[in-house]
């Protein structure tokens, strides 16, 4: 049994991934065989996964199924065994995507700026750089981390967030890519054609071709902390040090907050950690299942 301040959660989540699931969410986990109404439902299943990660923090499957098997047994007889679960689970990708954006759009704050964004991305790690990389080839590579000095393999998450005054910025939109995967040219492939925006981002986004253009043509900016101009004179650098520094400051005290965010998911989440991943489905279901783990708090 769990307490009755949970069991009001769970019988929460539960109502509100069915409803989902009514409308939208069966679209894309539709089976066409003749098990297209198992005993134990996909509704079930999400239910279980994403209640046991937010209000346990437990992030492993065998490790929900093991919770789920020893308190929620009562609530959901036909829980199949862990291999069943962890099959299932992972057809539940698309799914798990879909949920993560309808609630990232649906439970925005009100005081979100429409016109206001700041980028960075995260790294999503399968396995050290020093071991040869074999899960979800595919979508994964090796690469360096510079803020936290290691090589690596696996994912990138891109952020796309709204600014809001004095609180952790809310994602508008959030892309996965190879991690290899230059940050500035995500942001080229994804977002360079919002207008009206101000973008707020690290030194990485500096392209100031690019970026004039996007200006005269969109009427976006992005704004970066000042870049050292390699070669130039020590008289032409002190010139300009105290206006540089300055602007750089106030650039990135604005955009600081996206990193209070990665820190806030992956404490919720443990999202940077996916070592124990066996397959391409089960990397996407990490990913996005523990975005909609993390968001779907703000509803219940």
């Amino acid at each position: 049994m769990i307490p009755r301040e949970k069991a009001l959660q769970l019988t929460a989540m539960y109502l509100y991934i069915c409803e989902l699931y009514e409308s939208e969410l069966q679209f894309v986990c539709q089976r066409f065989s003749n098990n297209n109404r198992p005993e134990f439902t996909d509704q079930e299943i999400i239910t279980i996964y994403l209640f046991v990660m937010h209000s346990e923090q437990r992030f492993k499957i065998k490790h929900i199924h093991q919770f789920a098997k020893d308190y929620l047994h009562s609530w959901f007889p036909k829980l199949p065994s862990y291999v069943a679960f962890n099959t299932r689970l992972n057809r539940m990708s698309e799914a798990l995507k879909c949920l993560s954006d309808i609630l990232m759009t649906t439970q925005r704050p009100y005081d979100c700026s429409s016109n206001t964004n700041v980028l960075d991305s995260m790294p999503i790690i399968t396995c050290s750089g020093k071991r040869h990389g074999k899960v979800a080839r595919e979508i994964t590579d090796k690469t360096f981390c510079s803020t936290k000095g290691i090589w690596y393999f696996g994912l990138k998450l891109h952020v796309l967030g709204m600014h809001r005054p004095s609180k952790l910025p809310f994602p508008e939109s959030v892309i996965i890519t190879q991690a290899s995967e230059n940050d500035l040219n995500a942001f080229k492939q994804n977002w360079a054609d919002l207008s009206n925006r101000q973008f707020y981002g690290d030194k990485i986004y500096h392209d100031t071709e690019f970026f004039v253009n996007m200006t005269k043509e969109y009427n976006s900016a992005m704004l970066t902390p000042v870049k050292g101009v390699k070669g130039q004179p020590d008289c032409l650098k002190f010139f300009d040090k105290a206006a540089n520094e300055l602007y750089s400051k106030a650039v990135s005290s604005i955009r600081q907050p996206i990193e209070a965010f990665f820190n806030w998911i992956n404490e919720k989440t443990n999202i940077q950690r996916a070592s124990n991943v066996r397959s391409t489905n089960g990397l996407l279901v990490h990913v996005f299942g523990k975005l909609a783990a993390a968001f779907i708090g703000l509803i219940i």
